[in-house]
Formats: C-alpha cells, sequence, structure tokens
C-alpha cells in the first residue's frame, strides 16, 4: 500500500470541496502531531491536556521544553504561540508563529494564528496577506473569506 505524502495530502486539500475537506484537514494535522520523538509527543499531550483544562502556565512549560528538546518541530511552536496567544503575548506569540511557518511553510493553523493576530492588532495589509497565504494552502479554510473580503474594503477602501 502506497504512503500518502505530505504533497498528495495539500494537493487534495487544494482540490477538496466543502463537503469533503475535512477528512484531508485532519489527516493533515494528524501528521503534525508527530515530532519522531515519544518524549515530545508525550510533552506535546500533556501541554495541550493542560490548555484543555486553561492551565496555561503548565501548558507553557510543557512546550517550552517540547520546542527546547525538538526545534524543529512546527507544531511545537504553532502550541506554543496558541499559549503565547491566550495570555496576551503578542510578541512572543508572532515570533513562535515564524518559527512554525520557517519550519513548515504549508502549516495554514499556524499561518492562520499570524493572520489573526496582525488583524487585531490593525496591520490590515499584513493580516490580508497573511489571509490570502492561507486561501492559497487550503481554500476551504473556514471565515477566510469572510476575513479576507472585510480586510479588501479595509485596505482598499469601499467601491462606489
Amino acid at each position: 500500500m502506497a504512503q500518502t505524502t505530505d504533497i498528495d495530502l495539500f494537493e487534495q486539500l487544494k482540490s477538496a470541496t466543502p463537503e469533503t475537506y475535512k477528512a484531508v484537514e485532519n489527516q493533515i494535522r494528524t501528521g503534525w502531531t508527530k515530532s519522531g520523538s515519544s518524549a515530545v509527543d508525550l510533552l506535546l499531550e500533556r501541554a495541550q491536556d493542560a490548555m484543555q483544562n486553561d492551565d496555561l502556565d503548565a501548558a507553557l512549560e510543557h512546550l517550552t521544553a517540547a520546542t527546547d528538546h525538538a526545534p524543529e518541530f512546527a507544531q511545537g511552536w504553532n502550541l506554543l504561540a496558541t499559549v503565547y496567544f491566550r495570555l496576551d503575548l503578542y510578541g512572543p506569540a508572532i515570533d513562535s508563529l515564524e518559527r512554525a511557518l520557517a519550519i513548515n511553510p504549508n502549516h495554514f493553523d499556524a499561518m492562520t494564528g499570524l493572520a489573526v493576530i496582525l488583524d487585531e492588532l490593525g496591520y490590515a495589509e499584513d493580516a490580508l496577506e497573511a489571509y490570502s497565504a492561507v486561501r492559497t494552502i487550503h481554500p476551504n479554510r473556514e471565515n477566510i473569506s469572510t476575513a479576507i473580503e472585510r480586510l479588501e474594503k479595509q485596505v482598499r477602501g469601499q467601491e462606489i
């Protein structure tokens, strides 16, 4: 049985319909959670449990350890950014998202997170660029088109 590659999955994601994209999206996300290290995977699992219980300090500790041990693991950086965002620490969140995207430029969750932060900080043009990049990778990503339309009006002005 042939193994599906990331390239195949992203091609499938681009051609998926609004009814079928979730299965491909889930397959991609499942791949993102595998660091190649059982210790890092355990840290990631503990961090996610802590995040679900709103114990952001514990999540921060686990994810800091995970990114220290596996600095080339994009999902660790993405989740670390999520914790920083939830703590209203936007600078470290952006830094973590940039690290995730340097490792995996197709990480649509990290790119979405960056777009949301840029949008919240009032950087409309940059947010529009980031949302547009997400749509290129994942055309069916929820709420992206709405954000792009809103920001295009803001950046380019309302047409008469």
